[in-house]
């Protein structure tokens, strides 16, 4: 288990992350696992508005090919998803979400 997987289950077990279900479309198993899950607000319009950017993080070991326009359901809400990043040096990473 590397140092990422570690910090994660730890994370889990102190209760800092939200539970996320996985479907895969190709009719493989759900998946699930704890993930980092913010939803900041950001500033648009030349700060006429605010809007919600939904984000959540996991270690690469996990929901490995999931991809873009994927829905994924944590703590209940369905996303979409609609952008992966590698963070740092590839062991966490980002996705964009969309709430549906």
């Amino acid at each position: 288990m590397n140092l990422v997987d570690q910090i994660y289950e730890a994370a889990a077990n102190a209760g800092l992350l939200k539970e996320c279900v996985w479907r895969p479309s190709d009719g493989s198993p759900p998946q699930h696992h704890s993930v980092g899950f913010d939803a900041p607000d950001d500033t648009v319009l030349d700060g006429l508005t605010l809007s919600t950017e939904y984000v959540m993080t996991y270690p690469a070991s996990v929901f490995v090919g999931l991809a873009q326009r994927e829905p994924v359901e944590i703590d209940g809400v369905t996303f979409l998803v609609r952008d992966i990043l590698a963070v740092g040096d590839g062991s966490e990473i980002r996705a964009k979400l969309t709430r549906l």
